[in-house]
């Protein structure tokens, strides 16, 4: 009723706050969009910047760390103690909604989805989604988008 009335991006708001999918078909894994830890006032947060503005570009944890004048152990240190996760591993998975994002709102084939998300190959960007969500992109912007 919220698809027809308001479109899919309030439907998948409204889904996501009241945590259900907007569109079940059986057996789907819960899609629930993650807390990010605000950027500034952390000592990582000047790597966080960079990566969320160079998500489509090849980052590796050196350029992290050169970001906050650290070096890589120290990075990943601080990082896992004020994200909960490793430093590549936060990437993915801002990777990974930007990805979900572009499924949901745009008409993109996969392959462009996965570089413009840095994935690189959309069989990258289609591990990730099946690791992580359970489902291939195209099942997830079908659930997302109301299409079959």
């Amino acid at each position: 009723m919220i698809r027809s009335d308001y479109g899919a991006d309030v439907a998948n708001t409204v889904a996501r706050r009241t945590v259900v999918p907007p569109h079940r078909e059986g057996g789907q894994a819960q899609y629930i969009e993650q807390p990010v830890p605000e950027p500034g006032g952390s000592s990582t947060s000047a790597a966080r910047d960079l990566a969320l503005g160079h998500l489509g570009d090849p980052l590796a944890l050196e350029d992290l760390a050169r970001a906050t004048s650290t070096s890589v152990r120290t990075l990943s240190r601080r990082f896992l103690h004020e994200t909960g996760t490793t430093p590549m591993r936060w990437l993915a998975g801002q990777r990974l909604q930007l990805a979900r994002q572009l499924l949901e709102r745009t008409d993109e084939p996969v392959d462009r989805i996965a570089a413009q998300a840095g994935f690189g190959t959309g069989t990258a960007m289609r591990q990730h989604f099946r690791e992580v969500l359970g489902v291939s992109p195209r099942a997830y912007r079908n659930t997302f988008r109301g299409t079959q």
